[in-house]
């Protein structure tokens, strides 16, 4: 098992910045990838970011440029700088840890959400 907890989210103005953190425990070893996905009211849960154990990033179109993830190993942390924050960006963030085999998915993993509200 693999626990999530986020921090960092809240209320930021349109154009401000916010940095999300996710730690992770337990059966760490088993995890090759970890990201970040948000949900919107009404809308499916998207990816936002991830990154593997190697460092390799993958980020979705709509947050190329304004967002960053990193990846501290040693910690079992994984971070997302989000910088130019509009309000379509309000959503819940879910900090996601990925047990891959090759290009499978394996198992999922989730943290609880942390709200982020961007105001105009």
């Amino acid at each position: 098992q693999v626990q999530l907890v986020e921090s960092g989210g809240g209320l930021v103005q349109a154009g401000g910045s916010l940095r999300l953190s996710c730690a992770a425990s337990g059966s760490i070893s088993s995890i090759n990838v970890m990201g970040w996905y948000r949900q919107a009211p009404g809308k499916q849960r998207e990816l936002v970011a991830d990154v593997t154990i190697g460092g390799r990033t993958n980020y979705a179109d709509f947050v190329k440029g304004r967002f960053a993830i990193s990846r501290v190993n040693a910690r079992n942390t994984v971070y997302l700088q989000m910088n130019s924050l509009t309000p379509e960006d309000t959503a819940v963030y879910y900090c996601n840890a990925a047990q891959m085999f090759g290009s499978a998915r394996l198992r999922d993993y989730w943290g609880q959400g942390t709200q982020v509200t961007v105001s105009s």
